[in-house]
């Protein structure tokens, strides 16, 4: 379930960035690219929660 939350929040903030900095340059927004960097910071994220971060309280 945690992966698919992530995905989900990883889609909406990187849509959202994208819209608002396209919409401030004067660009234009790209759903797409956008979605795929998501996608690509999701993965991200899955990799640093699994191996790259330790939980130090367990014994």
């Amino acid at each position: 379930m945690r992966y698919i939350w992530t995905i989900i929040w990883a889609l909406l903030l990187s849509n959202m960035a994208f819209y608002v900095l396209s919409s401030m340059q004067g660009g234009e927004y790209s759903f797409g690219l956008a979605s795929g960097i998501g996608l690509v910071f999701a993965l991200f994220v899955f990799v640093l929660g699994d191996a790259g971060i330790k939980d130090e309280t367990a014994d």
